[in-house]
């Protein structure tokens, strides 16, 4: 009965767009996170296929995005080496702002720290290194990553380590 109050919306034809880096979280922490939020009955957009290199992000995806009430970010180590999900980050931060959108925003950072993701610090210091090198004749592009990047660092999340996860399995 907990999700009847988001399920009652029927504006939104998801109640949920979960964000991932897959490499990373897939195949334990998502899995997981999925099974236990669909098993309280709360329906997920997650996109299941593997990401070809220098693909551009489906119309079908920013669909999903739009239709979401809520988005859940998962950010992990590589999260921001990846163009892909930065610009469906952009997207989300898009429709959280958006006034007559208002989707609701949920970080969960996932053996990262906000401090790393909100300053690019670490791996995202070294992601963006490389997309300002990639995209140097589109830096505004870069800009908008980053600046989507601090936005949601700022939201308070919940912060998960692999090794507490592990011991402390995510409980329905």
């Amino acid at each position: 009965m907990a999700s009847s109050s988001i399920q009652n919306v029927s504006h939104w034809p998801y109640d949920a767009f979960l964000s991932f880096r897959g490499a990373d979280t897939r195949k334990s922490f998502i899995s997981h996170l999925y099974a236990a939020l669909n098993g309280k009955g709360i329906y997920l957009f997650k996109d299941d296929k593997e990401l070809e290199r220098g693909a551009s992000i489906s119309p079908g995806l920013l669909k999903a995005i739009e239709d979401s009430r809520i988005s859940i970010i998962v950010f992990s180590q590589n999260y921001a080496s990846s163009t892909w999900y930065l610009d469906e980050l952009v997207k989300i931060v898009q429709c959280k702002n958006k006034n007559d959108h208002q989707q609701m925003v949920f970080p969960v950072f996932y053996d990262v720290e906000p401090t790393v993701v909100r300053k690019q610090m670490g791996s995202f210091r070294e992601a963006f290194s490389k997309h300002e090198e990639a995209f140097k004749e589109n830096l505004e592009k870069v800009k908008n990553w980053r600046d989507a990047l601090k936005e949601v660092a700022n939201i308070s999340g919940w912060e998960l380590k692999e090794y507490s996860f592990n011991q402390h399995p995510v409980v329905s």
